[in-house]
């Protein structure tokens, strides 16, 4: 029997009740969009995150693409402004800048973190650089004192992708409260997972929420009163009910991918195979959520194929960047070396909150026989 890369159907079964009680109650309550579930999970969750406001929405890239648009709404920045984004991220987190006649400026990452290399932020900066977008990459927060740092020296805003980083934290500070705003995406493969589409905005700034809000109710921030030329993206009812029960328990889920990831860099010892990176805090703690656990290759192709045949499934995240594909024809020209070996060597092996043992132990074993 093959082992999933995500086997979403069980990790969905351990709140199958809870699920089916949450879905009843919208379905009795009689109304299903912006009611009072959302409501509740927009309060839990900045709670969770530590913010002052959460802002649902319909879903991840929504969200970034809302937070570039209150700014530019709120004349915090205009059409033509740059903003700094890692190489490797991606595609959505550059589809939000250019969706807003943003420019967005690639940066190589740090080979350890995969995350934006802090020493090349300052090099990228222009006269129109305005943005720093930090992205979480597979789980693991970019190196936010450094990145605050330069963006107070440059007054620069700076804004999260944490799409991947739900819970992540440092210094007890989490992904979501580190800049200005943050988007998140609900995805269901993510280890906070809607059944669907969802996605929301954290911030601590008044004006930015309640543009974000009006925003992505067609531009209303009262009834039939429009302030903007909005968009229709709201955190469905439903979803958000699901969301609450997940959200209970997503510190259990980060602690058992944890010991997942634990578990392979432990015992994977192939020297063909380069292992992540676990980066703590301070105080000793972990900040990685292991929303991914990625290895690096240069025999991804044949790697693959072999694990196939052990029937383990694998994915590649990404196989082509942003910066070479079609829909960015004009960049095809640019080169990122360290950016292009990533995504010509990563492959991400499973996790999940309910992987077992036996199975972690089984991929290890298979990995370290391959030749």
């Amino acid at each position: 029997m093959m082992i999933p890369f995500l086997d979403l159907k069980k990790i969905n079964q351990q709140y199958r009740g809870e699920l089916i009680e949450a879905a009843t109650n919208v379905i009795d309550s009689g109304w299903y969009i912006q009611g009072e579930q959302v409501k509740a999970f927009e309060k839990e969750f900045a709670s969770y995150c530590g913010t002052k406001h959460c802002i649902g929405v319909a879903n991840g890239l929504d969200a970034l693409i809302l937070i570039f648009r209150a700014y530019k709404e709120l004349n915090k920045l205009k059409e033509g402004d740059e903003v700094l984004a890692p190489a490797n991220t991606y595609i959505a987190s550059i589809l939000a800048i250019t969706e807003n006649r943003l420019k967005p400026v690639l940066v190589e990452p740090d080979e350890q973190s995969y995350n934006l290399d802090p020493k090349l932020i300052e090099q990228a900066i222009t006269s129109k650089t305005k943005v720093i977008l930090a992205v979480h990459l597979y789980g693991q927060l970019a190196d936010m004192v450094a990145i605050n740092k330069i963006a107070k020296k440059h007054n620069l805003l700076v804004i999260e992708d944490s799409a991947q980083a739900h819970g992540a934290s440092d210094n007890g500070i989490k992904a979501g409260n580190f800049g200005n705003a943050s988007g998140f995406s609900f995805y269901p493969g993510k280890n906070l997972g809607a059944l669907g589409d969802a996605g929301a905005v954290t911030t601590n700034d008044n004006e930015l929420a309640q543009a974000i809000r009006a925003l992505g109710n067609y531009g209303s921030h009262k009834k039939y009163e429009n302030l903007y030329q909005g968009v229709n993206s709201r955190l469905d009812e439903i979803q958000a009910a699901f969301l609450r029960v997940k959200l209970r328990k997503i510190d259990v889920e980060i602690e058992n991918r944890r010991k997942v990831a634990s578990a392979y860099l432990d015992g994977i010892k192939h020297p063909y195979i380069k292992l992540p990176s676990k980066h703590l805090n301070v105080d000793n703690s972990e900040n990685h959520v292991w929303h991914l656990f990625v290895i690096k290759t240069k025999q991804r192709e044949k790697l693959q194929t072999y694990l196939e045949k052990n029937k383990i499934q694998s994915l590649i995240h990404y196989p082509v960047p942003p910066h070479k594909q079609s829909a960015y024809l004009n960049w095809n020209f640019q080169n990122f070396p360290l950016c292009e070996k990533m995504h010509e060597q990563v492959l991400s092996l499973p996790i999940s909150g309910r992987m077992s043992i036996s199975d972690v132990n089984h991929i290890v074993q298979i990995l370290n026989q391959f030749s």
